[in-house]
């Protein structure tokens, strides 16, 4: 791993506080970059709580395209965003 992704790694492993880390996001990433960040999770979200590809698709006004690398990280066995997703939400789904 490049020690500069490997730093950049450790420094959000590290931020625990809430207001910290939205801090921490707001002065690293644009307006844009956290657009596009906050709509690849909600799609993830939705994804994981079986909505249609294409009713995400029209819900959010993207390409099928965005859609499906989420839907091919939550397929995969090891993935940690389904991991995450799993811990967060499945007493509120009730899957």
């Amino acid at each position: 791993m490049d020690a500069n992704y490997e730093d950049l790694i450790k420094i959000f492993a590290s931020t625990t506080d809430v207001n910290d880390m939205q801090k921490l996001l707001e002065e690293m990433l644009t307006p844009n970059e956290l657009k596009d960040l906050r709509l690849r999770w909600n799609l993830m979200k939705d994804l994981y709580k079986g909505l249609p590809q294409r009713e995400i698709a029209a819900s959010y006004g993207i390409s099928l395209c965005k859609i499906t690398r989420g839907s091919k990280i939550l397929k995969q066995k090891d993935s940690y965003c389904k991991k995450l997703l799993s811990d967060r939400y499945d007493d509120h789904l009730h899957l």
